[in-house]
């Protein structure tokens, strides 16, 4: 079979199933494991597919925004060692912006620091940070349900009115090329401020969202701090030659 058959097996396995084992390529394909594994590194460069342990997925629709309510039990184990890492860069008095999200939400339980500030643009994160005793301001803005997000002009110009030792944002897709993105330009533009305003910028995101890319560009990886649970070896030179790499083990 030509590579480029072969090619087009795979990648209409993963439209119809979304994630695919190599030994369902190899029956479906007839090709040994080393030749699938050299299609897999192949179509990963040309950015058609996304390598997992085991076997392959397809990339997320660039427009496609899973759901508050779906992100929060995804990976739960991994965002809650990332979120305890993230908490233990956090120092004394400082002021802190923490994004909207599912990883940033579980932060909270291990904000111990005395005296800290807080700024957020997530509506789920305001009783949680209350009921911990934390200073805690709210952006202004639309409330977006899908990510129970505050956005627009209003956070916007909002969250201009502050600056901010350290914040830790969320991300839907981590790439070398395309840097840090999200399916929501609004989100975006916002994800960019905050990052600019603080003297140190962490990105905090599980394994899932590496070498994926979605519609809207936040920043070039080099703006911030990485921190995730794990990584395909042949590509972590590529990440840790762009930006500072924190990988967090069990």
């Amino acid at each position: 079979m030509l590579t480029p058959e072969r090619h087009g097996i795979i990648l209409k396995l993963l439209k119809q199933q979304g994630i695919v084992k190599i030994h369902e390529m190899m029956e479906a394909t007839k090709a040994s494991e080393s030749t699938i594994r050299r299609d897999l590194i192949q179509l990963e460069q040309e950015h058609r597919l996304r390598r997992v342990h085991g076997g392959a997925s397809s990339l997320q629709g660039k427009r496609i925004e899973p759901s508050y309510a779906s992100k929060s039990d995804k990976n739960f184990s991994e965002k809650q060692r990332i979120a305890q890492y993230a908490a233990e860069c956090v120092a004394p008095r400082d002021s802190l912006y923490l994004d909207a999200g599912t990883t940033t939400l579980q932060m909270i339980p291990y904000l111990n620091q005395e005296d800290l500030t807080v700024v957020t643009n997530g509506v789920t994160l305001i009783e949680p940070l209350i009921e911990k005793g934390i200073t805690a301001y709210l952006l202004g803005g639309m409330v977006k349900s899908r990510t129970k997000a505050l956005i627009g002009s209003a956070a916007l110009q909002s969250l201009k009115g502050y600056r901010f030792d350290k914040c830790f944002i969320g991300v839907n897709g981590i790439h070398p090329e395309y840097g840090y993105t999200t399916p929501d330009p609004e989100e975006a533009r916002l994800k960019e401020t905050a990052l600019a305003l603080s003297q140190e910028s962490f990105v905090v995101a599980d394994h899932s969202k590496l070498g994926e890319v979605s519609f809207a560009k936040i920043t070039d990886l080099a703006e911030a701090t990485l921190i995730t649970d794990s990584f395909i070896d042949e590509n972590r030179a590529a990440y840790e030659a762009l930006t500072e790499l924190r990988v967090v083990t069990a």
